[in-house]
Order: structure tokens, then sequence, then C-alpha cells
């Protein structure tokens, strides 16, 4: 009897870790999945935390997001998590990633506020809206959308970006510490800013609301004023 029992109950254990082993997920099937660890600093969807030195990257064009990922990947730009995440993928799944991420459409939050004086922030707009033209600077909005959203399908908004990651990333292009594919026009750009200029360029931008269509421009209005190696190489991987 005792040996029925132990027999029965050996059975349906085996019949249990079988059937567990058939349920259990092998592997990840989904992109929503496969992205999670960018949640970590990005937010979930993409959508930011409230530490100012990670972008948000929801609703950014496809091809701007496509060409960092293997600007990190090919150590164009410098980050430890980033270049660990994807310095195994191949070009196809990098650009899934960017594409997934592309597609968030979600809401911003409110603009922080202001981190500058009224005569900073006025010389802030200036460069955003008109540039320098005794110093070869055309105005950001010329590349970036007269939204500053952005342009489909290689250029990024800069609005809806925190003060300390637009300062951060203009002095890494004015250092040389951030690169891109060349010509490396925003290299150029931010070599011909102050410091001061940076910073009021960073500080007029992050306090600014998003305008009530927050995406992309699908074309630019004028050709751009300077060659950017990212738009060709956002040219070159469209589908």
């Amino acid at each position: 009897m005792k040996r029925a029992l132990l027999a029965c109950l050996m059975l349906l254990l085996l019949g249990g870790a079988a059937a567990a082993a058939q349920t259990a997920p092998h592997e990840l099937d989904s992109i929503e999945q496969r992205v999670l660890p960018c949640s970590a600093c990005h937010g979930a969807e993409g959508r930011a935390t409230r530490d100012g030195y990670y972008p948000r990257i929801a609703g950014k064009p496809a091809g701007y997001l496509y060409n960092q990922l293997l600007n990190f990947r090919d150590n164009r730009r410098v980050n430890a998590q980033m270049t660990y995440l994807v310095q195994r993928q191949t070009d196809a799944y990098l650009m899934e990633i960017a594409q997934h991420f592309s597609e968030q459409d979600l809401p911003y939050p409110p603009a922080e506020p202001p981190r500058a004086v009224p005569a900073v922030l006025e010389r802030g707009m200036t460069l955003v809206r008109a540039g320098d033209s005794a110093r070869g600077l055309p105005a950001c909005q010329a590349c970036h959308g007269d939204r500053l959203t952005g342009v489909a399908p290689a250029v990024p908004g800069l609005v809806g970006l925190p003060y300390d990651y637009l300062a951060a990333q203009l002095g890494a292009w004015r250092e040389h510490t951030r690169h891109a594919h060349q010509p490396d026009c925003m290299a150029d750009i931010a070599s011909r800013l102050s410091p001061e200029d940076l910073g009021a360029v960073a500080a007029w931008l992050a306090a600014q609301p998003m305008p009530a269509d927050t995406h992309p421009a699908t074309a630019f209005t004028a050709p751009p004023p300077m060659e950017c190696g990212g738009l060709s190489a956002a040219a070159r991987s469209a589908p």
C-alpha cells in the first residue's frame, strides 16, 4: 500500500514538473519585454524620470534614436551602461528598438521653472530662434524645426528635455567627448558657443512649454544650413 501511494505521489510530482516546463516562457516574446531595461534610466515607456541627466526617448524620431544606439555601440558616445546594453546587438535589432520608442505617443510633464535671470533667458532665446551670424551660428530651429520638436527621421526635439541633460550634452560636444557621424555638425556648432551661451540655450529650452502639436515635423521647411552626418546615416538606414 505504501509503495503504491509513493508511486502515485511520484507520478503527480513528475506530471506537475512536466506541465510547468511546458508553460514556462523560454524567451522574451515581445519588444515591450525586451526594452524593459531601458526604463531603469529612461522611465516607463521612455517617458524619462525625475533625474535630469536621462532624456525622454518616447516619441523621438526613429532615425535619431537608431543613430544614438549605433553611436553608443560604436564608441562615438560614451556611457558604460548604454554600451553594455547595445554592444552585441545587430543593426536590425537596434532599429527595432528605435522604432518601438519612436511610436510611443505619450503626454509630456510641465516645463521646468526657469533656471536663469531674464537677460540670460533672452540670450538663449535669441540663439535658438535667430542664431548668431557673426560667429556662423545657425538658429537651433533651422534644424530642429519651428516648434523645436524635431524633424523626422533623424533630428531630435529640444523642448521637453531637462536643463541638466541639455547642458551636459552641449558641453560634451564642446569638449569633444560626444561624437556623431561625420560631418559632426553639432560639435562644430557647440565649439562656437561660449560656456555662458551654452548655459543660456539650455536654460531657455528647458523652460519652454510643449506646443500643442508635440510630434516631430515630417520634413524641413527649408534646407538645413549645415551638412550633418546623422542625416545621411538615417537616410541610409531607412526601411
